[in-house]
């Protein structure tokens, strides 16, 4: 008995205390009733982030939002045309929505609706109902994880660089590998094997350990002592083609955001698993062209990449005037994996039809849609606000902008879900420097519904939110390999020698894979 009243009292100081704070309650036997009386407005309330009017997975964690409105208590009511309606009373505008009540919504509710009802009361007790939001949840699921860099917006700044993952069915994040476990060495260029987490590939750059690559499959990990840039795996497994290029950063002295990059060289080169041999060819390697952003068809007869004619003369210098010119085409070419042979590449999409640069092409698994990115000119678009979105149709090679993915600022770094019918893509629409990840929705005819930003458990998280969010990879589960795997990999000296360029272009076409 004494130990029961112990209990209920504990209990009922937590209850008291939550109050006091102005915690979320909700009711566990019965849901909060609406208020008896109140005036109604004839618009959305004011949320933050805007989780209204969308198309969202039925496996994505809460949508927390924070109302916008002067109030003195707040409830919401989400509801569906089928299950148990979730009630959330508050004394302060964040709206925390309980996982299990969720995602229980969303599963009965799966290829419907929900309505999100919103009322404010006042300081003297006056609610004020608010018109409903209406979400539409897709039968679809997006992959449950996510794996992304995550760094500081300084661009000298380089004592945090790491690659995390996010469990996108709940709030849960962890770190893949971090720069600062290898003396603030640099890691970038992550990318999965068909989306599948258990094989992946990861570039190194430390002034300590050396510039290499990092292979990890099945749990197992093996260094390549070959510096990889962007990087694309071959359906098949059995290759990865990866770019090399001579990057030079370069600053504007009067614009809002003043930093830029450009490659004065550039070209692609691919690495053999089974003969650990690294090669290319003139249609990739191209002495007289840039070539760069890998990715391949999902059925691996097509390497599609970016490719622009060299504009200058000096490989090793910064151009004078010229840098605004340089603008990118899609090219394709094609590949035998049982043969090792490569066709001749074609022009899919040129810079003269455009006007602009293209950028960072993927392919939707179905391989149907071809997504990139169209801006004024140059090789790195999270620096420019010219950066959109495109769609290409590949049967009919027709293109579309994606009006409703885009925004007046940079749109970049996309990729799909396993599914194609999520699209994840960095973004700099919250304003300043900082890039933000966010989620749309692809119908069957590659139209994009509006996008929403990746949700965290406290609605002001990116307020205070100092770093910057790029490089988004769907994969369909969590990274098999530690991070302690990883960390040892890079710190040993033990690596697969290769013939690795240390210029873009290679010379000559016999020994491609030779030194400058």
């Amino acid at each position: 008995m004494i130990c029961l009243r112990r209990k209920l009292g504990i209990a009922l100081l937590v209850l008291l205390i939550g109050l006091g704070l102005g915690l979320t309650m909700v009711s566990c036997n019965r849901l909060p009733a609406p208020p008896a009386t109140f005036a109604t407005l004839s618009r959305p309330c004011r949320i933050r982030p805007d989780y209204s009017d969308l198309v969202i997975p039925p496996n994505i964690a809460p949508l927390n939002f924070a109302i916008q409105e002067p109030g003195n208590e707040y409830l919401v009511q989400i509801h569906g045309a089928k299950g148990r309606p979730i009630a959330v009373y508050s004394k302060n505008p964040d709206i925390i929505i309980p996982m299990k009540d969720w995602n229980r919504l969303l599963q009965d509710n799966r290829g419907d609706s929900i309505s999100v009802d919103i009322y404010t009361a006042d300081t003297k007790g006056q609610w004020t109902r608010y018109q409903a939001i209406t979400n539409t949840i897709a039968k679809e699921p997006i992959d449950s994880h996510l794996a992304y860099r995550f760094l500081k917006p300084n661009y000298n700044y380089f004592k945090s660089i790491r690659v995390n993952q996010r469990n996108l069915e709940g709030f849960q994040d962890s770190t893949i590998l971090d720069g600062r476990s290898y003396r603030n060495g640099c890691v970038n260029c992550h990318t999965f094997l068909n989306g599948n987490p258990d094989t992946m590939a990861i570039g190194i750059r430390s002034s300590d350990f050396g510039s290499s690559a990092l292979i990890a499959d099945q749990g197992e990990v093996v260094k390549i002592g070959a510096k990889w840039g962007y990087t694309s795996w071959h359906p098949s497994g059995k290759l990865a083609v990866y770019a090399v290029m001579k990057v030079r950063q370069f600053f504007h002295t009067a614009r809002e955001e003043v930093r830029d990059v450009i490659d004065l060289d550039s070209g692609l080169f691919y690495y053999k698993l089974d003969s650990q041999t690294v090669g290319t060819d003139p249609g990739i390697a191209d002495k007289e062209r840039l070539e760069t952003y890998p990715t391949w068809s999902p059925d691996g007869k097509y390497l599609y990449f970016c490719s622009a004619p060299f504009p200058w003369e000096d490989r090793n210098r910064m151009p004078p005037d010229n840098y605004d010119q340089l603008r990118y085409d899609l090219r394709r070419i094609s590949y035998d994996v049982e043969k090792d042979a490569w066709g001749r590449p074609e022009t899919i999409l040129s810079a003269e039809q455009t006007g602009k640069s293209a950028m960072l092409p993927r392919i939707s698994p179905d391989g149907r849609f071809l997504v990139f990115c169209l801006c004024d000119y140059g090789c790195f678009p999270i620096y420019q606000d010219s950066s959109d979105l495109y769609l290409m149709d590949l049967e009919t090679r027709q293109v579309k902008k994606l009006e409703q993915a885009n925004s007046d600022a940079s749109e970049s770094w996309h990729s799909f879900s396993s599914n194609g019918r999520w699209l994840a893509f960095s973004s700099r629409r919250m304003g300043g420097p900082f890039t933000r990840l966010f989620f749309c929705y692809l119908d069957e005819q590659g139209k994009a519904c509006k996008p929403f930003l990746l949700p965290q458990k406290d609605p002001h998280f990116y307020d205070a939110c100092l770093e910057t969010f790029s490089v988004p990879e769907l994969i369909t589960g969590p990274v098999a390999v530690s991070r302690s795997r990883l960390i040892r990999a890079v710190r040993n000296a033990r690596q697969i020698q290769v013939d690795a360029t240390t210029g873009a272009t290679p010379t000559t076409t016999t020994e491609p894979w030779k030194q400058q």
